[in-house]
């Protein structure tokens, strides 16, 4: 697809507010879709890597902890996390209440990071990683001018 060429005067009068909008409706829906074919949520998504990536380490409330910053649906986390043990995707020890995935978690996992690293690629089409550095820094120090946190996820 081409992209209409617009002149620099003309581009640094846009309100950024507006773009960013844009861009996190483009992405974020791209993934969400990808994610819905496995039936799953972001949340669903964010839970299955943080307790594949330390198998044991995550109690459900410092699960939520961890989580809640990024969401922005209002999710219930417990239910998610009792979808994942329902679906046989994921197990809560009794004794230490630490999660871990299945085998048949491990593999829905697999499969959603196959779909979701063709949205990224997709994304990513006709972009030098030099340049997707300057954009993520460009929207870091904005974040950081108005007080948010621009420190990585």
């Amino acid at each position: 697809m081409i992209m209409k060429e617009y002149s620099e005067r003309e581009l640094a009068s846009q309100p950024i507010g507006y773009w960013s909008g844009e861009a996190y409706r483009a992405v974020v829906g791209r993934i969400r879709t990808e994610l819905a074919t496995e039936d799953l949520t972001q949340p669903h998504w964010w839970t299955l890597n943080h307790v594949a990536g330390a198998p044991g380490a995550w109690s459900r409330a410092k699960l939520v902890e961890r989580l809640a910053p990024f969401d922005d649906l209002g999710i219930d986390f417990d239910d998610v996390f009792d979808d994942l043990i329902t679906r046989g995707w994921m197990t809560e020890d009794a004794l230490t209440r630490s999660l871990a995935l299945t085998r048949v978690g491990e593999a829905g996992l697999l499969r959603a990071r196959e779909r979701t690293a063709r949205a990224h690629g997709q994304t990513h089409e006709g972009i030098a990683t030099a340049d997707y550095v300057t954009a993520l820094n460009v929207l870091r120090r904005m974040i950081d001018n108005l007080g948010g946190n621009s420190d990585l996820p």
